[in-house]
């Protein structure tokens, strides 16, 4: 495990396997576990690192209010940190639109830009309405969890899963103060005038039965980025976790 100090916040991060660096930058309530599933498919091509930004488990900071600029800043640290010259980035989520900005600000960091699951800003009264009522669930505990994993998970992917999977998983999203904080900054966070700025070759991942960041919301950053590719995947929001292979095959044949 290696970490960055960035305005008095620590940021851990891990690195795994030998090659270009492909940094996957995790969502809300998530950290870089969530990329356990595939970064090892990654790994005989690249050198996989996982960062833990502020408001995830890992990280460490004084509870301040979350920004893109202060996000952006710590993924910077990280990359000048293994200092390799400009990486492949994939952000998932709330990550999308942060290192769509990282690209936009900074493009001597990115090579390739991978946004996956994500939106470009507010606008979308759904997207509004289910992160104001999960965020509103907090204090109850069972509930924030429960309406958290119908949001990561489509319907046929919970199905195959059988009961006592299921409550495995509604176990797992606890509400914390990081993860209210990433849902606060989700309710802000608009990059719409910055993605025409992106300079890196960029593909666009949407999930067709995601129900929190539809595909209409992919269709968007994708139009909004010059020169950007398109793709889907029959899954819910957590692509990861319902189609890994695919998943894995679309960013490597892009990034390599």
């Amino acid at each position: 495990m290696r970490e960055v100090t960035v305005d008095a916040a620590r940021v851990p991060y891990r690195v795994l396997g030998e090659g270009r660096p492909l940094l996957l930058v995790h969502g809300t309530n998530a950290g870089s576990k969530s990329w356990d599933r595939v970064a090892g498919a990654f790994t005989g091509t690249s050198k996989v690192v996982l960062p833990d930004l502020s408001g995830s488990d890992a990280a460490r900071d004084e509870g301040r209010e979350l920004t893109v600029e202060l996000l952006t800043g710590q993924l910077a640290a990280v990359i000048s940190d293994l200092g390799e010259g400009p990486v492949d980035v994939v952000g998932h989520s709330m990550a999308a639109p942060v290192v769509a900005a990282l690209a936009a600000d900074r493009p001597d960091l990115v090579r390739n830009l991978v946004l996956v699951a994500g939106f470009a800003g507010q606008g979308d009264e759904y997207f509004r309405n289910a992160l104001t009522l999960w965020r509103d669930l907090a204090g109850d505990a069972g509930a924030f969890a429960r309406y958290a994993m119908l949001l990561a998970f489509s319907r046929a992917h919970l199905a195959s899963l059988g009961r006592a999977a299921v409550e495995e998983l509604a176990a797992a999203y606890q509400p914390n103060a990081g993860r209210l904080r990433q849902l606060d900054l989700d309710l802000r966070l608009d990059v719409r005038d910055l993605l025409p700025r992106v300079q890196a070759p960029t593909l666009v991942i949407g999930c067709t039965r995601d129900v929190l960041a539809p595909v209409e919301s992919s269709h968007e950053l994708a139009a909004a980025i010059p020169g950007a590719s398109y793709a889907e995947l029959d899954c819910g929001h957590i692509v990861m976790a319902e189609r890994p292979k695919e998943f894995v095959k679309l960013v490597r044949d892009f990034i390599n």
